[in-house]
């Protein structure tokens, strides 16, 4: 039975970590008391006793406990933005190709996915390796999420306030996960990138509009899609055939663990899209994946596939 620790564990990731995990037969969840939640030697202390621990942290604090517990053997998921780019630490988006699994498996720092950047990494990722878009495209991309996404703090805002608008935020174009979605898939260019909050607890879709004449050497829509075919066709990422659909909603994979990749539009302007839910394959199913990848058990295990 592997011993897990969640740090932070009081946190909307860290409650959707324990909840996955809480009825697993072949894991132990290891508990802080309260009065130790802050203390950084007993966290570490736990973190070192532990197989796997997930830091669901804020930034700062994720680094001060990732430097306390350095030459720990125990493997560490780190579900803040702190380390996602971080060269010593592996990216834990196992469906980019077998070279992204395989770090994973072989590694004990991974690095969780941010939500929005999950969604705009698997649209991107495959068409930039495969040469159907060049590293220096000029891309917009449009990311709606559940208020979840934002903490106990916009949840509580959200939850008092039943008719709270959904909002575009991040408008100066410096949000966090951008540099992590430029150090993976290798754009040049930051994409126009517009998230929004919309009036649902979890939920996420993100739409990344191509022209095109933006594709390299006349490469076509179904291109396109034979490349997403190619890369997403397990059980947690998968392409998905929504030709003709005149509209798709947010919501549609609320409370799975997976993510439908697809592309709908016309042959000259069309639409690269990601369904999934923002504290799934944006949050705690990509880490509960990432800690199955690297302990060499079945990847789906205590996901939420159907």
């Amino acid at each position: 039975m592997y011993k897990v620790f969640i740090d932070g564990a009081t946190g909307t990731t860290g409650l959707n970590i324990r909840q996955r995990l809480q009825n697993r037969d072949d894991i132990r969840l290891i508990n802080i008391d309260e009065n130790d939640k802050y203390n950084i030697n007993k966290r570490a202390e736990l973190i070192c006793e532990s197989d796997v621990s997930f830091l669901c942290l804020a930034d700062e604090n994720a680094i001060e406990i990732a430097n306390e517990v350095k030459g720990a053997d125990s493997i560490i998921i780190d579900a803040s933005t702190a380390h996602r780019t971080n060269k010593d630490w592996t990216y834990g988006f196992s469906e980019l190709g077998s070279e992204f699994e395989n770090r994973i498996q072989n590694s004990t720092r991974i690095a969780n996915p941010g939500c929005h950047a999950s969604g705009i990494i698997a649209l991107i990722y495959p068409l930039i390796k495969e040469n159907i878009i060049s590293k220096d495209i000029l891309l917009s991309a449009v990311s709606i999420t559940g208020y979840s996404g934002g903490g106990k703090k916009m949840i509580k805002e959200y939850e008092e306030n039943k008719d709270n608008p959904a909002t575009i935020y991040a408008l100066l174009q410096s949000h966090k996960h951008i540099p992590e979605i430029l150090n993976i898939t290798g754009l040049v260019n930051a994409p126009n990138f517009i998230p929004i909050i919309d009036n649902n607890y979890e939920e996420m879709v993100v739409n990344i509009p191509i022209f095109r004449k933006l594709l390299n050497n006349d490469f076509t829509k179904e291109n396109v899609i034979d490349i997403y075919k190619k890369y997403y066709s397990d059980k947690i990422v998968s392409y998905i055939d929504m030709t003709g659909m005149p509209n798709i909603q947010a919501n549609k994979l609320t409370g799975k663990d997976i993510m439908n990749i697809s592309v709908v539009g016309s042959e000259d302007n069309f639409n690269l899209i990601a369904i999934y839910d923002n504290l799934g394959k944006g949050a705690a199913g990509a880490a509960i994946e990432n800690m199955n990848i690297a302990l060499g058990i079945d990847k789906t295990k205590g996901l939420i596939l159907d």
